[in-house]
């Protein structure tokens, strides 16, 4: 079931339990059950918290940055090889949470006031993808991706306040 459908149909009894229904009502019934109407939701924790902080980005980041330094001091592929995919993972979940303060807390009024954020959030993702953090082994670019995420944080703290 994809992510954010919880469904609603209610559980079936084994067809060798014996049932009050005859065997008129039962097809209708079971029909209704396996049909039944499901509720989707979505958030980005599954459950509207409400809860947003760039830190989670800034910590992935900073992951990110760890990792190239581990990798470049170490020689053993198989070290490298599981360092590299750590840090790929990582460099998709600062995107996701740039995304989730980005199309979840971030409102018009606060696009009004920091015009440069669309910008911000793009580069900083931009940052964290194949062509930064992602697919390359440089420091540099883990720094200029904390440097955004720094960014937008200062943004973010400033909504907070009023």
């Amino acid at each position: 079931m994809p992510r954010g459908v919880v469904s609603q149909s209610r559980p079936t009894a084994p067809a060798s339990c014996s049932t009050t229904e005859d065997d008129t009502t039962r097809g209708p019934a079971l029909f209704a059950r396996l049909f039944a109407p499901t509720l989707e939701v979505s958030a980005h924790c599954d459950l509207p918290c409400g809860v947003y902080d760039p830190a989670q980005a800034r910590i992935e980041a900073e992951s990110i940055k760890a990792v190239i330094a581990k990798v470049a001091d170490n020689d053993d592929p198989d070290f490298r090889t599981r360092a590299i995919l750590i840090k790929e993972q990582r460099s998709e979940l600062v995107k996701h949470h740039l995304w989730v303060l980005w199309t979840d807390y971030f409102k018009p009024p606060h696009f009004e006031k920091y015009p440069q954020l669309h910008t911000l959030v793009n580069e900083a993702t931009k940052l964290a993808g194949a062509s930064g953090t992602k697919g390359e082994l440089d420091a540099a670019k883990a720094d200029e991706l904390l440097a955004k995420i720094d960014e937008i944080a200062e943004i973010f703290w400033e909504t907070k306040k009023g």
